[in-house]
């Protein structure tokens, strides 16, 4: 450690302070039932074993990892290691435990605290440095046991090790109830957006609009529309018939009922094939993945070259076009085109709906998203288990109902004014739980530098306590061998980042 230690403390190798992976004595009732772990058992944020279940001994002797009350567990394994998985030994039936071979087991020797351990192998720097000295392939990716052997380890008094696990403890669980309180805003965020899109498309949006607005009427569109079919309430045809009288029931009297393809000039998609013609540069290819989150996200955007064109007049995306994903696991995700658009072509998997009136098609995006109307129709409809779809003529079927233009502005308005707000929150969000996730790692950092607890000076000093750990070991430290993760991997041991000499103190 480059930091000056506080008064009282010093540093010595862990594998000095403790035995690494231990075995069971020999002799044992094999009959005799232990706690198995395993690596779905240990958690990346508490100390305790999760799930005990429970196994002769007989059966998890060999093949498996042994380990004590008391005990710290550490994932060795990539991804259980960066994530953090460990645990502290408790609890076990028997006082003994078998669990996955994934882990390194550190039992430390008398006067060191096995959750101040704990918290230390914890550290993201630590785990960090774990994963710089990885040793196998790619996927199988371990951590040496020279690794843990040779961490340099700060070492406080005994009671002041308790004083920090006890005021890290406290901390730290302050610090996840936020964090679970945090992990709720998403789902309460997308719950709020579902019940705009539903008050939007139900009229309760702008109800206290029509009362203030009662002489607001549908105008017939020059190009013909829903009310030129019929009166007021009258439903065009349909073979939907149950949908469209559910619509109807749901929406004011003043809102036309009919399906979308009445009010569409055109309903298509990308044709096949369009790999070949990927290019640098050229003409923008919306793919379905740039309209997964309900807008178009020209951030990843795919360029091809044009097959003489040949798609021009069918294919192009124009202002106030929607587009609909027909294909894979985010079919009806959709999205409405706010602007003009440079040259821009859909592909096979994303349906292009133009409207007749473009001044329709916000109201009609909302309809087309909402969770209690088109969306709703449109995965009623989708067809195929693995790889779900939807046909042009579904999306045409859609039944929907249009509001007077005054207030289909009005509506769209309000929406995503909400909706902004939503936003707002959710970037407050994201940045309070960032500031929240660096909290842990900067309480365990001033832990382990002797900031987070003051010193007693009438504590007995580490010096005396590595004294007495050395008498008890009563043997000198281990010969340095190569690990089995060492010898398979044909190099010579590596010391890890962070190992230092021996033992330093003030």
């Amino acid at each position: 450690m480059s930091e000056e230690l506080p008064e009282g403390w010093a540093t010595a190798r862990l594998g000095e302070l403790a035995v690494i992976n231990p075995r069971h004595p020999k002799g044992l009732d094999d009959t005799m039932p232990v706690t198995f772990a395993p690596m779905a058992a240990l958690s990346e944020s508490e100390p305790g074993i999760q799930v005990h279940e429970e196994r002769p001994l007989g059966l998890v002797r060999k093949g498996f990892t042994h380990f004590a009350e008391g005990d710290v567990l550490f994932a060795k394994i990539t991804p259980c290691m960066e994530n953090g998985k460990g645990a502290v030994a408790s609890g076990l039936r028997n006082g003994l435990g078998c669990g996955t071979t994934e882990l390194h087991v550190v039992r430390p020797l008398a006067g060191i605290d096995a959750h101040y351990v704990y918290h230390f192998l914890a550290q993201p720097s630590v785990r960090r440095a774990a994963k710089e000295n990885f040793t196998g392939t790619a996927g199988q990716a371990r951590v040496p046991t020279s690794f843990i052997e040779g961490l340099e380890f700060p070492l406080p008094p005994l009671a002041e090790q308790r004083r920090i696990v006890a005021k890290l403890e406290a901390l730290l669980g302050k610090v996840d109830a936020c964090q679970r309180r945090l992990a709720k805003i998403p789902a309460l965020l997308k719950r709020f957006r579902q019940s705009v899109l539903a008050a939007a498309c139900s009229g309760r949006l702008t109800a206290d609009w029509r009362e203030a607005c009662p002489d607001a009427r549908f105008v017939v569109p020059p190009s013909g529309g829903p009310k030129a079919r019929g009166g007021p309430r009258e439903r065009v045809a349909t073979n939907q018939n149950a949908e469209a009288d559910q619509v109807m029931s749901d929406v004011p009297n003043a809102w036309q009922v009919t399906r979308l393809g009445e009010l569409t000039a055109l309903v298509t998609s990308g044709s096949r094939g369009w790999a070949e013609y990927y290019a640098d540069s050229g003409s923008i290819f919306i793919r379905a993945q740039n309209i997964s989150t309900d807008a178009l996200d020209l951030g990843d955007v795919a360029y091809v070259q044009l097959p003489q064109r040949a798609e021009g007049l069918r294919t192009r995306v124009r202002r106030d076009d929607i587009l609909v994903t027909i294909t894979g696991a985010n079919v009806t995700k959709s999205a409405l085109v706010r602007g003009e658009i440079a040259d821009a072509y859909v592909s096979q998997h994303v349906a292009l709906v133009r409207l007749v009136d473009p001044s329709n098609a916000p109201f009609l995006f909302l309809w087309i998203i909402s969770p209690s109307q088109g969306r709703r129709q449109l995965l009623a409809a989708a067809y195929g288990q693995g790889k779900p779809g939807l046909n042009l003529g579904n999306i045409q079927d859609v039944v929907c109902a249009l509001p007077p233009l005054p207030e289909q502005r009005e509506i769209v308005r309000r929406a995503e004014s909400l909706f902004a707000l939503a936003d707002r929150i959710e970037a407050r969000f994201a940045e309070a739980k960032a500031q929240v996730d660096r909290l842990t790692q900067a309480l365990l950092a001033k832990a382990f530098r002797g900031e987070l607890v003051p010193q007693d000076p009438n504590d007995e000093p580490a010096s005396a306590l590595l004294e007495r750990v050395g008498a008890q070991s009563q043997r000198p430290p281990p010969r340095r061998t190569r690990s089995c993760e060492e010898r398979s991997a044909g190099c010579a041991p590596r010391l890890p980042a962070t190992s230092a000499p021996p033992v330093r103190n003030r």
